[in-house]
């Protein structure tokens, strides 16, 4: 377990106790649950890499405190609001700022977006998030938003698109099974740590054997 000081761990369950409440009409694949598990990856991870453990814990809690998909695709919602909390805890300025930029960046946005802004403490929370987008969690928030937006399930006429823009990615509204090709399956590759590469590589896997039995289904071959 990670030992944080008395004065940090203050802070984090303060900060915990805050996302529950922000997100406790959210989405199912985008709720405290998800937060949870990816403050878990995070820690994981971290155990492997050289870190700030506070900024890592703080940006994994706070990475997804107001999503742009559910604030008409605004990327400035989050940092603010994370902002806004973290100045009434205490904490120096120059964790607070770190914070907010792996909030500004952490997202996926089609693969093609520009980084502006690079850390390990970055890195790990990147690597815990897109882990919680892999595997069986991963699949079924992927239907589940699907479900939440009212999308087809699949329609194979409809081509996943594999260079969107990072706006072209924010309004698809193509088919859930799309999103395995225009992110899931990608992301294995993109993994920064060690330990995410490892685990994403077992999810990666269970994935594709979930794709084989789809196609098999849809297609009565079994």
């Amino acid at each position: 377990m990670t030992i944080f000081s008395s004065e940090i761990l203050k802070i984090i369950e303060n900060t915990k106790r805050f996302v529950q409440q922000e997100l406790a009409d959210a989405e199912g694949g985008h709720d405290w649950f998800h937060i949870d598990r990816v403050y878990k990856n995070a820690l994981l991870i971290s155990k492997e890499e050289d870190v700030d453990i506070t900024v890592v814990a703080l940006g994994a809690l706070l990475h997804d405190i107001a999503d742009s998909k559910f604030h008409g695709g605004d990327d400035s919602v989050g940092p603010k609001k994370a902002a806004r909390f973290l100045n009434t805890q205490h904490i120096s300025e120059e964790i607070i700022d770190h914070v907010i930029q792996i909030i500004a960046n952490v997202s996926f946005k089609g693969g093609n977006a520009i980084k502006t802004f690079h850390s390990k403490e970055l890195e790990v929370v990147q690597d815990a998030d897109r882990l919680d987008a892999l595997g069986a969690i991963g699949i079924t928030r992927t239907f589940n938003y699907g479900g939440f937006k009212n999308r087809k399930i699949y329609d194979p006429n409809i081509k996943p698109q594999l260079n969107m823009t990072p706006e072209q990615y924010k309004k698809s509204t193509a088919p859930t099974l799309n999103h395995f090709y225009e992110k899931l399956l990608l992301l294995k590759d993109k993994m920064n740590t060690k330990t995410g590469k490892k685990i994403a590589q077992e999810r990666h896997q269970f994935m594709e054997q979930f794709l084989e039995q789809f196609y098999s289904e849809w297609k009565g071959e079994c």
